[in-house]
């Protein structure tokens, strides 16, 4: 009894489960903005692989204040009537109670499609005559069936305006189609489902609730399940969740205690209960439900109801990161939170259509005018309103119906262009009806992790004081660590231990009194020594940095070998001083990857984790391996006992862990965290605020690395005070953290400063300047830590050398968002960093204030931001400002964001093709973004403008010329130019000339990339405004007037062959 009450003792102490019961239950309201707790949505703690008790985890996580909710749970079951889309749902445990014929949930399928075959024809009808240039043409070829208005030939009117609909549906059904067809692909994806007769494989479209699902390692979750089993004994596993939330750490998900105890997955057969999940909502750190269990293969201990919390579910579009998994499905489809935040697919109208719009409004109430005057002029004679209507329709070409195909098919060869362009392979357009809009970008809103970053960290530099030491000199510091090793005399044990007892395996035990007991005693009376010394030398020094960094951490490890050996002694903790290991390639897994950044870089330098479990930590020191066994030779091993681990929170900004020495039987407390925080807990030094300053300017995340020995006699009075803190029942998180800082948190000695990079893409420091030259205000969306969105933002000159960083954060009340605000109004041009917390609290109550400041500022960086919230920044600057907004991102988590900006652009990244599937534009890499804008949208929207206004004016000049034809002949409604003659114009004879101004070019290709300020002028759109405009229709009256005053005066005596003349000087 007394071990199970250890081993619970310790996963309590590992994975603080408190957190899974009142903290999560004893509310049953929800608030949208909650944030998940910190010891849970970033553990930071090592992957339990021991053996543990799950009965006593499971008695941890049960109170009663969960048996009152469940008691409430059930009686709302009882008053369940109807469970199905969008509802609280109970569902059989096992799929063979399950009668899935009656559920009336929504299908298991991912839908980014537009229409089906009822809404086509309606909806593309609809957003083709919601804008009055296709209206008119509308009303105009149906006044031709009636007969006292028709004027020539009726397929004159009907026919372009069947054919301009005919294109426009074939192009909306081609792209539709094409989205349909992406989706059946990840509808296709295969699963394995649980049944009774094996696991049988169907695509994830058939996948039900109720489902048992095998998801396998580096697999993306097809549904919202709740976590039955794992292949690791403790039930835990990690998720991988940017592609839902945007933040890149690992987040550990732990199955539910009765069924991870199960031996195999065929006993989930043998279970009979129910799971209750409450009604499906956006909120993806919030989760409510219970899992019965009342038969089993054994009676023991049944009937048993668990609550579940987010932290016993995997929701859908997030990858597991290690082993498998088996989840009991609880929603589909549109009810998963994945799908809830994703916004839909709307229909996006360019700003020029736009515009064209309006000035075809203007050219109405011209052809109105005009048709008044010669009603007016003929004195309203008999029935003046249809002679009215006559001209009118008459004077239609004003509006030509082929400006909306000439701009079409341009829309399409410019969408060609880019696909084709040999600068950025690999760019598809989605959405051929907006590349004009590319040229009228004034905010570009970015992801970060997978966008800007590649997500790869890597220890860039560490500092020592007096030394320092970049990625490029690591054997210096491998020199250095042999050097002490050798000196202490591990060397020499390795060699005594290699002639004795000892086993060359992945994790050899060393036994009391073996043969090697002699030279480890060497060892450890040598490194006992060295570690005494007041005035240490060079190699100590640098040992004792990179063994604190080899200890420090939340990383598990795992061999890159299928052989890496089953037999219980091989995989038994070292228990005694120093052992033999085997180098081998490792991985490994942790909730941050910057964690593993820096055990890599211990690896690097020689000193490999080669081992951890809840209570240990081995370390390998391959330092000491001979450059002739590399990558097959044996090493000694160093073990240490892990007495506490102190987590990372966002409070607290720091992490720290104790840890026993089983060679030297000494006690270190080694902690590492942010430098605002550990300057005032290290010893004085006068290089620290300085050095922290220069790894900042250059982009590196800092951590500062103290340690502090601890006698005996000191640490058994700090774990007596912090027992007696973990059990106060008011209070307990701060009594805890008040020992901390008092027995622990103070003079320890530096040892030095990291520096990690969190890698960016390819020419995103250039890109950015590009965009910041062509006045293009970047700002960035993630949901990443306030520390990490900082420092990507430096390392990729978003912010600029001299520039001041403004970061608002954990505001809550109307009052201090007030305060804020004010102090930003005062600072002038900055980088603001705003969390998610403050920002929604912020546009809560100070929208318009926020957004009016925000605006004016070079550039803005929005951390902890959920998908909703990106939606929201993208609408709130549209709605204030007015500008065209660009998006673009890479995950599944900006498609909100990609489909509610004007202009979305998705990368294809690593984790899948969501955002480039959903966006209107997908392009491989962000540095893509400049040439896309400066070249490609510069020449869309220029030559777009040119083009609409030119057959404007093409169609201005033959109205004109009727209404001179018609004033001569006693202002009478009679075509000047019928049938075939008029259909040609705007089509044969003049159809080459003026398409052809898609191929014109104001700038070279060169010169739009050298000189980004140019693209700035094309957002004032004065390429086609109201002066453009103007100009071109008195242009067009003079012509056309011209034209037909010159051919009736020069040809008077022929006037009967006024049509032929006129059209030839036409």
């Amino acid at each position: 009894m007394s071990k199970r009450r250890t081993a619970a003792t310790r996963l309590g102490e590992a994975i603080p489960l408190q957190r899974l019961d009142t903290d999560n239950y004893t509310s049953g309201g929800r608030d949208s903005t909650d944030r998940p707790p910190s010891s849970l949505s970033s553990i930071d703690t090592p992957l339990m692989t021991a053996q543990l008790d799950l009965d006593d985890a499971h008695r941890l996580t049960i109170n009663s204040t969960h048996m009152e909710r469940q008691a409430m749970v059930n009686n709302n079951n009882k008053k369940e009537k109807k469970q199905g889309r969008g509802s609280a749902r109970t569902e059989p445990l096992n799929p063979l109670d399950n009668n899935f014929k009656k559920q009336k949930y929504p299908g298991n399928v991912v839908s980014n499609n537009k229409y089906n075959v009822i809404t086509f024809l309606p909806l593309v009808l609809f957003e083709q005559f919601k804008f009055f240039f296709n209206l008119y043409f509308l009303l105009v070829a149906l006044s031709q069936f009636v007969p006292q208005l028709r004027i020539g030939f009726l397929f004159t009117y009907v026919g372009p305006l069947v054919f301009v609909l005919a294109v426009t549906m074939m192009k909306e059904w081609h792209d539709d189609h094409a989205r349909k067809k992406r989706d059946n692909e990840a509808n296709s994806q295969r699963y394995m489902r649980l049944t009774v007769d094996g696991p049988e494989v169907i695509p994830s479209k058939k996948i039900r609730v109720g489902d048992l699902v095998l998801i396998e390692k580096n697999q993306r979750v097809p549904a919202d399940v709740v976590l039955l089993r794992t292949t690791e004994s403790s039930g835990a596993c990690f998720v991988r969740t940017d592609q839902l939330d945007g933040e890149t750490d690992w987040k550990l998900r732990i199955a539910v205690a009765p069924t991870q105890k199960l031996g195999e997955n065929a006993d989930l057969f043998l279970l009979h209960g129910e799971v209750y999940a409450d009604a499906p909502h956006k909120n993806i750190y919030d989760f409510v439900g219970t899992l019965s269990v009342t038969q089993g293969p054994s009676q023991e201990g049944l009937p048993v109801t668990v609550p579940l919390a987010v932290e016993n579910t995997m929701w859908a579009n997030t990858t597991l990161a290690s082993g498998s998994a088996v989840g009991f499905v609880v929603y589909t489809g549109s009810d998963t939170r994945a799908a809830m935040n994703t916004g839909h697919a709307k229909t996006k109208v360019g700003i020029l259509d736009t515009e064209v719009n309006l000035m075809s409004k203007i050219l109405f109430v011209v052809t109105l005018a005009l048709s008044l005057a010669m009603v007016a002029l003929d004195g309203f004679k008999a029935v003046w309103h249809i002679t009215l209507f006559r001209f009118l329709i008459l004077f239609s070409s004003i509006i030509p119906i082929s400006l909306r195909v000439n701009l079409d098919m341009g829309k399409s060869f410019y969408s060609l262009g880019i696909e084709r362009d040999r600068e950025i392979p690999g760019s598809v357009v989605r959405n051929s009806m907006i590349p004009e809009e590319l040229g009228r970008i004034e905010y570009c809103l970015t992801d970060k992790t997978g966008t800007l970053t590649r997500n790869e960290m890597e220890m860039r530099r560490i500092h020592m004081g007096m030394m320092a030491y970049t990625i490029e000199t690591s054997d210096e510091v491998v020199r250095h660590v042999r050097s002490h090793l050798r000196d202490k005399g591990v060397g020499e044990a390795e060699e005594s231990a290699a002639t004795s007892a000892y086993t060359p395996v992945s994790a050899s035990a060393t036994a009391p009194g073996s043969g090697s007991g002699g030279a480890a005693s060497k060892a450890s009376a040598l490194l006992a020594k060295g570690h005494g010394k007041a005035r240490r030398d060079m190699p100590q020094r640098v040992f004792d940095m990179v063994e604190s960094l080899a200890l420090c951490h939340n990383v598990t490890p795992a061999e890159d070998s299928d052989d890496s050996g089953n037999n219980a002694d091989e995989q038994q903790t070292h228990d005694d001083q120093l052992g033999l290991s085997v180098a081998r390639p490792m991985a490994y897994q942790a909730s941050s990857p910057d964690e593993v950044a820096i055990v890599k870089w211990t690896e690097r330098v020689g000193v490999v984790l080669a081992e951890r479990t809840l209570s240990t930590i081995t370390l390998r020191l391959d330092a000491l391996i001979p450059d002739s066994q590399a990558g097959f030779g044996t090493a000694p091993t160093l073990v240490y006992d892990i007495l506490h681990v102190f987590p990372f929170t966002s409070e607290s900004k720091r992490m720290g862990i104790i840890v026993r020495s089983r060679l030297t039987g000494e006690i270190l407390f080694v902690q590492k965290g942010a430098d605002a925080v550990m300057t005032r807990i290290v010893q004085y030094n006068d290089w620290l605020d300085e050095e922290c300053g220069n790894m900042a300017r250059d982009g590196l995340r800092t951590l500062v690395v103290g340690r502090k020995r601890l006698s005996s006699d000191a640490y058994a009075r700090f774990d007596e005070a912090y027992q007696r803190a973990k059990v106060a029942v008011v209070g307990r998180a701060e009594a805890m953290q008040r020992v901390v800082e008092d027995y622990l948190e103070s003079d320890l000695e530096l040892l030095g400063l990291t520096g990690v990079e969190d890698r960016l893409q390819d020419n995103v420091r250039a890109t950015l300047e590009l965009l910041g030259n062509a006045g293009v205000k970047v700002w960035m969306l993630t949901g990443d830590k306030v520390e990490t969105a900082t420092c990507v933002a430096v390392s990729a000159k978003l912010v600029r050398r001299d520039q001041l960083i403004h970061v608002i954060s954990g505001l809550k009340a109307a009052h201090e968002v007030t305060d804020a605000l004010e102090t930003l109004r005062t600072l002038g041009d900055c980088c603001l960093i705003i969390d998610g917390d403050s920002l929604h609290v912020t546009m809560d109550f100070f929208r318009d204030e926020f957004v009016q400041l925000a605006s004016t500022l070079s550039a803005v960086v929005c951390c902890r931001c959920s998908p909703t919230q990106k939606a929201d920044v993208v609408r709130l600057i549209q709605k204030f400002t007015g500008k065209r907004v660009l998006a673009v991102g890479d995950g599944g988590n900006d498609v909100s964001m990609i489909q509610a900006a004007d202009v979305g652009v998705g990368l294809v990244g690593k984790e899948g093709k969501q955002a480039s599937l959903a966006a209107d534009f997908s392009v491989n890499q962000f540095s893509y973004l400049g040439r896309l804008l400066l070249w490609h949208g510069r020449n869309s929207y220029k030559r777009s403008a040119k083009l609409a206004q030119f057959v404007i004016h093409r169609g201005l000049i033959i109205s004109i010329m009727q209404v001179v034809f018609s004033a001569l002949f006693y202002f009478a409604p009679i075509a000047l130019f019928q049938g075939l003659l008029l259909v040609g114009y705007t089509t044969v004879y003049t159809m080459a000339p003026v398409f052809s101004l898609v191929l014109d070019r104001d700038v070279t290709e060169d010169i739009a990339m050298l000189y980004p300020e140019l693209y700035a002028e094309l957002t004032k759109g004065r390429s086609l405004s109201y002066k453009t405009f103007f100009t071109w229709l008195l242009i067009s009256i003079y012509q056309g007037g011209a034209l037909m005053m010159i051919a009736v005066w020069l040809f008077d005596t022929e006037f009967i062959h006024v049509v032929s003349i006129a059209f030839t000087g036409l």
